[in-house]
């Protein structure tokens, strides 16, 4: 009896330290493309998101002293049931505050719509750039760190046409991502003068790609425009043109920029590639979050790492602006502590920003992408970079102005 009377007492503690435990934690999940067609580029990103976790625990932690944890769940990319699953367990198991992701598009719409909508979670993607998230009947739920497809699209058009090329065939991955920025390529690149030859859809993980290549090398386009993902079925198009000898000229989108691309295909056969992603604008906060980073044996540059940081931490500030964990008014201090007015904020000022609050005072975050104004869609205004394969990799050649192009 006495054993047994101790086991009870024993299981009893457990169960209240665990509570306590808990009870000391606020969690911000991550959803990522773990495995699937961007399963290279998910882990910087998630670096990025960590990177902004590691600076609030070391200045103090969260909402008077708590850990911030970031519990994570992978969507796949490409399959919206394992996206929403991977959402549900963040919203209903995890009871997280908020959620950082998803990645892909058609990630971040399911996970939204299954399970972050109707359980009031905000949701910051810092990858997702179709124009359909801006759509979303999200309850002021949904933001993005990264622009709308709607412009990088409309910059890539005006890059080819800036270089001559005026005659290109386009293929891109049957979902939101693809379709949104195939649309806005197509639309900019025939008013600025160019002729798309073909424009075709194609379903990601297959293994065979030659009858679509065949149909796209039909018009005599010398240039193939490739919108899909560097580790699905961009990869297995570009090997079989080059296989095929049907094209001269590649170009992607920010999908496409991995260098794991140009390992599995070869430098020599991708030299001379043009591509195009979101960036970072020269500010105090993206020279700031460089520096974090490389102290952080991070790589800087990695496509989306900063506006993983980003969301991150704007989720952080947005929870301790709100006073609680609850999930309730989150939206609404995120845009508060995300835009003028108030005090500059940079990455890894997170002891000042909570010196800030506390005394009342509002914060403005400049972050490690630029700043962001969040529009009535939970939309930003950002900028665009053009990268090109040089020695077996992708290198920035800089900023795309819009009124120089």
């Amino acid at each position: 009896m006495k054993k047994a009377l101790l086991a009870m007492a024993v299981a009893a503690s457990s169960v209240t330290l665990i509570g306590a435990a808990q009870a000391d934690e606020v969690k911000i999940g991550f959803l990522g493309g773990f495995t699937g067609p961007i399963e290279s580029l998910t882990p910087p990103i998630f670096d990025g998101a960590q990177l902004a976790v590691q600076h609030v625990n070391e200045q103090g932690g969260i909402l008077g002293g708590q850990t911030l944890v970031m519990p994570n769940a992978d969507t796949t990319c490409a399959d919206a049931s394992a996206a929403s699953n991977a959402a549900d367990r963040m919203v209903n198991t995890e009871n997280v505050t908020a959620i950082v992701g998803a990645l892909c598009t058609g990630a971040t719409v399911a996970a939204a719509n299954n399970a972050g909508i109707p359980g009031g979670v905000v949701m910051v993607s810092p990858a997702s750039t179709a124009p359909a998230v801006t759509d979303l009947d999200d309850n002021d739920l949904v933001f993005r760190t990264v622009p709308s497809d709607a412009f990088q699209g409309e910059m890539l058009a005006k890059l080819l046409i800036s270089k001559g090329i005026t005659d290109a065939a386009v293929t891109y991955v049957n979902n939101d991502y693809g379709q949104g920025l195939a649309d806005a390529f197509n639309s900019t690149f025939e008013a600025e003068g160019g002729m798309v030859s073909a424009n075709e859809a194609h379903e990601d993980g297959r293994a065979d790609y030659r009858s679509e290549l065949g149909s796209l090398s039909s018009g005599g386009s010398e240039t193939l425009v490739v919108l899909a993902y560097a580790d699905g079925s961009g990869q297995t198009i570009l090997r079989q043109a080059y296989e095929s000898g049907m094209f001269t000229q590649y170009v992607g989108a920010d999908g496409m920029v991995g260098d794991s691309l140009v390992e599995a295909i070869g430098a020599d056969v991708l030299e001379g590639m043009i591509a195009t992603r979101p960036g970072s604008p020269d500010t105090p906060g993206t020279e700031t979050f460089e520096a974090l980073a490389a102290e952080a044996d991070i790589d800087p540059s990695a496509v989306f790492a900063a506006q993983a940081y980003d969301a991150a931490f704007l989720l952080a500030l947005a929870i301790e602006q709100n006073g609680s964990a609850e999930r309730e008014g989150l939206s609404e201090a995120l845009r508060s502590v995300s835009s003028a007015p108030g005090e500059q904020i940079l990455p890894g000022e997170w002891e000042k920003a909570v010196e800030l609050i506390a005394a009342g005072e509002e914060i403005d975050y400049e972050g490690a992408s630029g700043s962001h104004e969040f529009d009535e869609n939970g939309d930003v205004p950002g900028v665009v970079i053009e990268m090109v394969v040089e020695d077996g990799r992708f290198v920035s050649q800089g900023f795309l102005e819009a009124d120089e192009l």
